[in-house]
Order: structure tokens, then C-alpha cells, then sequence
């Protein structure tokens, strides 16, 4: 796997591998990685010609200076589970490298980017937009894949590649889980032995409600969930939403969509995790 921190290498090394004629996929991550990502990888692995992933931990959708400081980083363990996976290339990248000038990017989500995580964290959606806006610029890929887990954000991405005609594919993949069913994150590295198994609620909440969904009413729904959540005395419940899978408008009844999504993020003691679960499509 060839490692370059540089963009002026990293362009100049992907026009000779497109040169060559093959497809680039490419996967951007913050490292810290786990078997999520490297599903991705192989994924690409499939139907790309070209692997080339980043790593770059983006201070500017960063909005708790706390969680930035405390994200997980294991450059060492990343380079060698990319090679396992056959990552052709790494993209490493210093924030001084992909900034050399005070961040300015101003995007409009038409209000996707306030809902659910954009009303809890402020500015992150700027900040994600951002990053990937200038990694897709510099890597030029023919397809980008993206775990399922962080939907919201998928969503964004398919509208920032839209609005501003970036030629790449948006590749949406299942979100992969441990054995107990908690969503695989690099979060989760920071969860203590006791945190670990109480954070396994949110996908254990999440599937009563696949199973309800249709039969009980959303007020009903989400009155269960609090009750759950409150009878936890180690997981906070942040926000707890069913929505419709396009606009992220919350729906009080289950006419209203054909295209049902349901979204929880809670704290397990400091981390922040999120989830989510397909109820209609």
C-alpha cells in the first residue's frame, strides 16, 4: 500500500493509475478503524479497479472541542488492517495540508442539515461537507462508499455531489455490527467494559420498534422508548426521531410515508453514539 501525505503526490499518483484505465473507490474516514470500515474497502475492492482511502481526523465538524481531543487515533493498527484489507493507497494528510487558509465554506442543506444531528451539533454538516468537498476535488474518485450508520450524513453527501455535479457515485453500505448487535464505531474503542454492554440498547430499542412499527402508533412508539431509556440510568437518550428517509421530516402518522427511517443517538457516560434502523421502503 503506497502512503503519501501530500496532495501534490496523492493527485500525481491517481492520473497515472486513471491513466492506466482503471476506476478509483475511494473511502474517507478519521481512522480509528474497525471491521465497519474495512467492509467498505473490500466492497471497493469489488467494483473498483482502485482503492484509495483517508485518513483524516477533521477538526471543522468537530463542534465539542472535548470530543476532538479525545477521538481515537491508532495510525500504526490503521495502516495494517488497510493492508489486510488491500487498500491500494492511503491518503494521510495534516490539518495544515488539507487548510492552509482559515476554513470559509458556507453550504445550504435547504434545512437536511438541521434536523436530528445538525440540531444537536451545530455546524457539524458545514464541517463534513466541507472535507469531503475537497477529498472528492483531490482524489477525483469514480465511486465513494459510505456506511449506512451515519445516514444523515449520506444524505448530505448525496446532495453536496448533486449540487455541486461532483462525477462521483455515492455507494450506500450496510451498517455491520458486532455479534450483540451494537453498531460498529470508532467510539466504541471508548466505551468501558460496563458501558460497552449497556450501549447495546439503542440497536435492542431499535428493533422493538421494527417490530411495532405499523402496529402501534409513533406517539405510542416513541412514548416506549422514553419509558426504556429512563429506566436506564447509564444511557441518555439525546434524541429519538421516525422520520421519512428523504426529507428527515419527523412523521406523526404512518400514511404520511412510504419511506420510513428511525434515528437515535444517546450518550453511554461521555460517548456519544448513533443508530438507526429501515422500518418501510
Amino acid at each position: 500500500m503506497f502512503i503519501s501525505e501530500t496532495i501534490q503526490e496523492t493527485t500525481a499518483y491517481i492520473n497515472s493509475v486513471k491513466e492506466k484505465g482503471n476506476s478509483v473507490g475511494f473511502i474517507p474516514t478519521m481512522g480509528a478503524l474497525h471491521e465497519g470500515h474495512l467492509s467498505l474497502v473490500r466492497e471497493a475492492k469489488k467494483e473498483t479497479g482502485f482503492v484509495i482511502s483517508s485518513i483524516f481526523v477533521n477538526p471543522v465538524q468537530f463542534n465539542n472541542p472535548d470530543d476532538l481531543a479525545n477521538y481515537p487515533r491508532d495510525i500504526k493498527k490503521d495502516i495494517q488492517l488497510l493492508e489486510s484489507a488491500e487498500c491500494d493507497f492511503l491518503f494521510y494528510p495534516s490539518v495544515k495540508e488539507m487548510y492552509p487558509e482559515p476554513v470559509k465554506d458556507i453550504f445550504d442543506f435547504n434545512g437536511l442539515d438541521s434536523l436530528m444531528e445538525g440540531n444537536f451539533r451545530p455546524g457539524h454538516f458545514n464541517g463534513v461537507a466541507t472535507v469531503v468537498k475537497r477529498l472528492f476535488e483531490i482524489i477525483r474518485p469514480n465511486k465513494a462508499y459510505f456506511g449506512l450508520k451515519d445516514y444523515q450524513q449520506l444524505l448530505i453527501i448525496h446532495k453536496l455531489t448533486k449540487d455541486y455535479k461532483l462525477p462521483v457515485e455515492i455507494i450506500p453500505c450496510p451498517t455491520v455490527r458486532e455479534k450483540d448487535g451494537l453498531a460498529m464505531s470508532s467510539r466504541n474503542q471508548r466505551l468501558s467494559k460496563q458501558e460497552r454492554k449497556q450501549a447495546t440498547l439503542l440497536y435492542e430499542v431499535l428493533k422493538m420498534v421494527k417490530i411495532q412499527s405499523g402496529f402501534s402508533t409513533i406517539s405510542e412508539i416513541k412514548s416506549h422508548v422514553d419509558y426504556l431509556f429512563h429506566k436506564s440510568k447509564d444511557v441518555r437518550l439525546e434524541y429519538f426521531e421516525i422520520v421519512d428517509m428523504y426529507t428527515l421530516e419527523p412523521i406523526k402518522a404512518w400514511a404520511q410515508s412510504k419511506n420510513v427511517i428511525a434515528c437515535i443517538a444517546a450518550w453511554v457516560g461521555n460517548v456519544r453514539l448513533i443508530d438507526n434502523i429501515i422500518l418501510f421502503s
